[in-house]
């Protein structure tokens, strides 16, 4: 199979690694080989592989035979509590096995990494906006800059390409990924409901009527496809997101007439406070209405919501270069979010 395309996808089973290969996977010209500890939770017709990537003894022992990959796509994750903490792990996920593989992949042609707008310091506070892609670096420690320098120092005098892929809140499908805005939502909405609340914004005011944006998985997954197979993409980074700015306070009211809902006023609340105790009532929740039986702790994350919800600054990139480089597609946010509920109910994840 020397013309076809073989994808090694690091991070198999996280929102945008699972998009990913359920995209290539569908495709004729793809063979696709996804790397996680643990098994996905969608069927796919890709080969697995269950390795340790923070351990290097372990990928060594495991991946020794992927002298085919031609593509490598970067979209592993591991959380720590600062931003110190989160460097050299980080780090370690994509040196790992790319020291592994790459000396010996002689047909690889490009690695694809998953960034984000964090890589612009929207973690740190108010930034400049619409970020560009040529906006200088804050001051770090960031794991995206670490893992950035690593494919560019490994890829001096090689044959292969590297690209840098900047989303902002990733949307799509996923089953026991909690940091994950549609189904922080989903759930939140859910439990108001069944102890007969309004849907109240439970963030800061500013936050829920700034400008805000997200990236719809399967657009993220072409994105990155593109970027990986398009010569002029090479050794370049791109923002990639849906298109359009949004206010959660114009789409509020269109989630909250999804749910059966009314919209209450606006209510700042500590969530991973206030949410700790619903555990036993989502249980009844699953039971009462015959939904898939997922723990609590993997349908939301709180703090990850609380973060979002409390960002009093605007989350704008520029998606300029993307369309000057060829990538023209775009989602309407609002209805990305509708359609990706009534998956959820699709599938007896809510209600």
């Amino acid at each position: 199979m020397p013309d076809e395309n073989v994808a090694l996808v690091i991070g198999a089973t996280g929102i945008v690694g699972g998009n990913m290969i359920r995209h290539l996977d569908s495709k004729d010209n793809w063979q696709v080989i996804g790397l996680s500890r643990r098994q996905p939770y969608y069927d796919t017709g890709a080969d697995f592989i269950s390795v340790d990537l923070s351990d290097s003894a372990d990928c060594r022992a495991r991946l020794g035979q992927l002298e085919h990959i031609t593509h490598v796509f970067f979209a592993g994750y591991t959380d720590r509590p600062t931003w110190v903490e989160q460097d050299a792990p980080n780090l370690a996920l994509l040196a790992n096995p790319m020291d592994v593989i790459e000396p010996t992949a002689t047909g690889l042609r490009h690695v694809c990494l998953l960034q984000g707008t964090k890589a612009y310091g929207s973690q740190l506070g108010p930034f400049k906006s619409p970020a560009k892609e040529s906006d200088p670096r804050h001051m770090p420690p960031n794991f995206y800059y670490s893992q950035q320098d690593y494919v560019i120092e490994k890829s001096a005098g090689r044959k292969w390409s590297w690209s840098c892929m900047r989303p902002h809140a990733v949307c799509g499908y996923a089953v026991g990924i909690p940091m994950n805005l549609v189904s922080c939502i989903a759930v939140y909405a859910t439990i108001s409901k069944e102890l007969g609340l309004p849907l109240r914004f439970p963030g800061s005011p500013i936050t829920y009527r700034g400008m805000y944006m997200a990236t719809e998985a399967g657009l993220l997954s072409r994105a990155m496809e593109w970027a990986a197979t398009t010569d002029a993409c090479a050794d370049q980074a791109f923002n990639v997101v849906n298109g359009d700015y949004v206010r959660f306070e114009n789409m509020w009211p269109k989630f909250a007439e999804f749910f059966g809902l009314e919209v209450g006023p606006l209510q700042s609340i500590d969530l991973p406070l206030m949410m700790a105790d619903k555990e036993p009532l989502w249980d009844e929740i699953v039971k009462k209405y015959d939904l898939v039986s997922n723990a609590y702790e993997d349908m939301a994350h709180w703090p990850f919501a609380q973060y979002i919800f409390n960002n009093e600054w605007d989350m704008m990139s520029d998606a300029t270069k993307c369309r000057e480089f060829g990538f023209l597609e775009f989602v309407d946010t609002e209805q990305m979010f509708l359609d990706q509920f009534a998956e959820l109910r699709a599938n007896r994840i809510i209600p």
